[in-house]
């Protein structure tokens, strides 16, 4: 990892970055937006955080998926909501 992408991030942000990018529905769109790691940058900082046999788990995984890249997704994701939930009482 570069070291100036090395000192940008705080141990807090690289570990929020981990748990976004080992999520299957997270794109990669979403960690650029939040923490400005395009895809290659978030990539480097997994293989540098992880043990090499999860990092080679989840490069497998996520190969090709559709669910890291917005363009590849089929539908639009939207927040979900009970209708119960806003109910008048």
């Amino acid at each position: 990892m570069s070291k100036s992408l090395q000192f940008k991030l705080s141990e807090e942000e690289v570990s929020r970055v981990v748990e976004m990018a080992w999520e299957d529905r997270t794109p990669f769109e979403a960690i650029k937006l939040q923490f400005g790691l395009d895809e290659s940058q978030t990539i480097e900082l997994m293989r540098t955080h992880m043990k090499a046999s999860s990092f080679r788990m989840w490069r497998e995984r996520v190969a090709g998926r559709k669910t890291k890249h917005l363009k590849l997704r089929g539908f639009v994701r939207t927040k979900a909501y009970a209708p119960a939930h806003y109910k008048n009482r």
